[in-house]
Parts: structure tokens; sequence; C-alpha cells
């Protein structure tokens, strides 16, 4: 199997690429569960960190001809994951011939990250078990994500949001976005309080703390929010994620060679 490289935008806070690394390792340990027991899982960062991209994939480049699965780890389509690091890969794959980089998908949306949110949200005292719907029907959630000039990245939020509704019975759920969108989380919150909903909670749709996590909090509980979650983080459902989009590239790579050697 391909080596995993997990590609994350990277930040000048250090909480940040320590929540990748962590979550990196939960990958490697949850990957034996998934047949998968040897497993090479690497992070690597797009900038403000490292290691970088490059170094990281010119360092598998030294072991011959063999494949690379790389990852971004975002929650969704967006600069970074259709443009910004195709570009990074298409100069590296230049440089390094030897290597067949395979690229996989965002990790949104995914029915499992909405399981993640749930597990954030009850570390802040909003649990929704299944087949109750008590504390569901009476709040209103704010799903605050990143934010994208890309209409498409936005709208992948809102399906997330409408799906999270429809499963759990929500008073409501709106998304908000920390940059280039609206709502924003503040507003958000706002808006779900002025409508009438008597207690509003914020589910940060972001991988790992900084800038856009505290920007969220702030504005969240400035505006009245009940309670704001944490990131998604080093969530099991996370790296079952990821799990689960490493598989698809490293199908699609063994389906390739099977193809070539006919």
């Amino acid at each position: 199997m391909p080596p995993l490289v997990a590609v994350a935008h990277g930040s000048s806070d250090p909480r940040a690429a320590a929540t990748v690394n962590d979550l990196v390792g939960i990958v490697a340990g949850r990957a034996q569960l998934a047949g998968l027991p040897s497993l090479q899982a690497r992070a690597a960062y797009l900038g403000h960190a490292l290691p970088s991209v490059p170094a990281v994939l010119e360092s598998l480049g030294g072991s011959g001809e063999r494949a690379v699965a790389v990852l971004p780890l975002l929650l969704t389509p967006a600069y970074h994951s259709d443009t910004d690091l195709p570009a990074v890969l298409r100069e590296a794959q230049g440089r390094l011939p030897e290597l067949r980089i395979r690229y996989g998908s965002p990790l949104g949306p995914h029915r499992l990250l909405l399981r993640g949110l749930e597990r954030r949200l009850a570390e802040v005292g909003t649990a929704v078990h299944p087949g109750t719907t008590t504390v569901a029907s009476t709040t209103g959630v704010v799903l605050a994500a990143a934010g994208s000039s890309r209409p498409r990245a936005n709208a992948a939020v809102a399906l997330m949001a409408a799906q999270w509704r429809s499963a759990r019975g929500w008073s409501a759920v709106v998304p908000a976005y920390a940059s280039a969108a609206s709502p924003t989380p503040g507003d958000a919150v706002t808006g779900l309080l002025r409508s009438g909903v008597k207690r509003v909670v914020v589910a940060t749709y972001l991988l790992a703390p900084g800038l856009f996590a505290d920007q969220v909090r702030e504005q969240s509980l400035a505006a009245g929010a009940h309670a704001v979650s944490a990131p998604l983080g080093a969530a099991p459902e996370v790296a079952d994620v990821i799990i689960e989009r490493y598989l698809r590239v490293a199908r699609a790579e063994a389906e390739a060679r099977s193809r070539a050697s006919r």
C-alpha cells in the first residue's frame, strides 16, 4: 500500500500542528482496524509550519519507484484543495518522476464528520443520543466553518447543515463562516435568537485550533451562544474519514497498475 501524506493548511499557532500530528497518530492506530497494519502516515503543511509538502515527498522519493497517496486535510472543496495544493504536487512530480503522486478528495462533506461534531458538542454539554430528540428539538445550531470565496465550498457547508438538521431534528441548523462569506458566526447566533430559538450552540466546523477557531468562539459567545464546541481535531471519526479517502486512492492506484500490466 502506498504511504499516506496528509496535508494540512498550516498555521503559525503551534496548537494547530500539534492537533494535526495527533490526528495522524490516530489514523495510524485505527488503520490497523481497517486491515492496514503497516500504513505509513505522515503530516505535511502548505505553509506556516514544517515539514512542507515538497520536503515530505522528497524524503519518500529516495526509495525508488513507488506510489504516494496525498490527501488534503481540508473540510471543503475550495482554493487550497483544488488549486493551491495541486500546483504544489505538479511541481513536485516534475522533480520526482520516480513517484506516482495520487491525489485524494477533501474530507467533507461526510456523515462521520457530523458524528465528530456531535462528539465535540457533547463535551460542552450538548449531547444528542440516538433515538432521543428532546435536546435537539429545543436547540438551534450554528455550523461555523472557515468560509471561502468559492460558492461550491460554502454550499458544501450548507449541505452539511441541512443533512444534520434532518438526521437529528435540531430546531435549526444554519451555516456560518469565519471569513469570505456570510453570515458570520456572531450574526448567525443573533439571527437564531431573534427568530425565537431559546438555546443556540455553535459547532466549530474546523479541523484545528487557531485564529479562525478563536474568532468563532469569541464572536459566538459575545452574541449570546449557550456553548461553542472545540474544533473537530484529533477525533476518531475524522481519522476514519481519512482512512476511507486513503483506501479510495489506494484502490484507484491498484486498478491503474493492473491495467498497465495487461
